[in-house]
């Protein structure tokens, strides 16, 4: 992996207001810290940064940072990037110390090359299970990727870690069995079942109803007996 030269300079001291300043004049605040020496505050220059990103550094890049005014310098990787929700623009980083000669751990992601013949020729879905492995190498040998041809997978087929093809000089810390990729039958959704059509409840008269017309039939035979006593 290539190794991207930075020039920084020191902070002289950690604050928001020392950071607030370093942003306002086009740098990120940062610290370096690890390899049990002292954390170090330094501010990068932002465009300086934004350069390296775009001509291809990688989330696991290299940084060779030389600190101005001074013959020093160290190889450090990004552990950390705090950005603006809304820019994007990085706020603060952290850079922790590697040594070129010491194996790290670090995640790579997985890149997916071809197109499945299940998903190609018998309509099934490619479910991507894992995007990222691990593994163990020299900082130099990191991976920028972890490639997967997929155009052999089937319905039912799965790409597992113990089918990857590490570099040289770069060991796979995952689980042999672990699946990276499979390919599954497509979804169908079942229409739903017709509702039971309830048959209508009886309407029945309230019984105050009922009441009412019983003493309203009784009010003609009240009525008859009325006319007999008359006669």
């Amino acid at each position: 992996m290539k190794t991207i030269e930075l020039h920084v300079e020191k902070r002289p001291s950690i604050g928001k207001n020392e950071a607030r300043r370093a942003r306002v004049n086009g740098k990120i605040p940062a610290v370096v810290y690890g390899s049990k020496k002292p954390t170090v505050p330094i501010s990068v220059d932002r465009k300086a940064l934004s350069d390296a990103f775009r001509s291809g550094a990688s989330e696991n890049a290299i940084f060779l940072l030389k600190l101005a005014g001074t013959d020093q310098s160290r190889h450090v990787m990004i552990k950390e990037m705090q950005q603006d929700p809304v820019s994007r623009k990085p706020l603060h980083i952290d850079f922790v110390r590697i040594e070129m000669t010491s194996k790290i751990r670090v995640k790579v992601s997985v890149e997916i090359v071809g197109i499945a013949a299940g998903v190609k020729t018998e309509g099934g879905i490619l479910d991507f299970v894992t995007r990222e492995i691990e593994v163990e190498c020299l900082p130099g040998n990191i991976p920028k990727t972890l490639p997967v041809d997929v155009a052999a997978l089937k319905i039912g087929d799965a790409f597992r870690v113990s089918d990857l093809s590490a570099p040289e000089g770069v060991t796979v810390m995952e689980d042999a069995e672990r699946v990276i990729v499979h390919v599954t039958h497509p979804t169908t959704e079942k229409e739903p079942a017709p509702a039971a059509t309830e048959a209508a409840p009886e309407i029945t008269e309230p019984e105050v109803l009922k009441k009412g017309k019983a003493a309203a039939e009784e009010e003609p035979a009240e009525a008859e007996k009325g006319k007999e006593k008359e006669k």
